[in-house]
């Protein structure tokens, strides 16, 4: 079990674990679906969007927007259609809309009275900026793929985290919902980690790639957590 008098720092994952990006994503993505008659459960376009995210992360560093261009790109493909230049741009230009889950605002306000809270996230810039107003407490600091020109799972994005939290790894508790993205890169680089199982049409997974993994604790919300830290 924690013991959560042993953290100077909580790290959170954004989009997933503060913001419910599974909503987002089928906001942006359905309508285009619906107009050319496709349609598809939510649990297998929770898998292809993970599988395609997976795949235009690796590699060369690109954009968070292209990232998402290119899983729209690869959706249409496989459902056979040809998207327009304005479906190619829905899910980065739909993320301003994004909303936190509902217990996100009170359990980070609960958390920052006792932890500095600082977010790593593969996003860009300024579309974290859009997100950032909505969660209603400061961050600090704040680390992007943009900044870290690559995403998670790499470790040099953790990396870069650590070293602008400035404290040891051993006093940073790092909270996120994918298993693949969060837990295992932050627990190879000596992190305490928690499992934010978020409620999802793909129960344990979401919209990320699969992976085996033994957070050192597992939740089912941020205000499980923040009780959890408050006792």
């Amino acid at each position: 079990m924690l013991n959560f008098r042993d953290f100077d720092v909580l790290t959170f994952d954004c989009y997933g674990t503060l913001i419910d990006w599974e909503t987002g994503i089928f906001s942006a993505v359905k309508p285009i679906l619906a107009s050319r008659g496709k349609s598809i459960p939510d649990a297998q376009l929770l898998e292809l969007y993970g599988d395609f995210e997976v795949q235009a992360e690796s590699g060369e560093y690109h954009s968070y927007r292209d990232v998402l261009q290119s899983v729209v790109n690869n959706l249409a493909k496989q459902l056979a259609f040809t998207p327009t230049l304005d479906e190619l741009h829905s899910l980065a230009n739909s993320i301003p809309q994004w909303h936190p889950w509902p217990d996100t605002v009170g359990a980070l306000k609960k958390l920052k009275n006792r932890y500095r809270l600082a977010i790593i996230s593969n996003i860009d810039d300024d579309l974290f900026q859009s997100t950032r107003r909505l969660l209603q407490v400061p961050f600090e600091p704040v680390i992007t793929a943009e900044q870290a020109r690559c995403y998670k799972p790499s470790l040099e994005i953790f990396r870069l985290a650590l070293e602008k939290v400035g404290v040891a790894p051993n006093r940073v508790l790092h909270i996120g919902q994918s298993i693949y993205h969060d837990v295992l890169p932050a627990q190879s680089l000596g992190l305490a980690t928690v499992w934010v199982n978020r409620p999802s049409a793909r129960t344990g997974v979401g919209a990320v790639k699969r992976a085996d993994g033994k957070p050192d604790l597992e939740v089912t919300s941020l205000e499980k957590l923040a009780q959890l830290a408050e006792g």
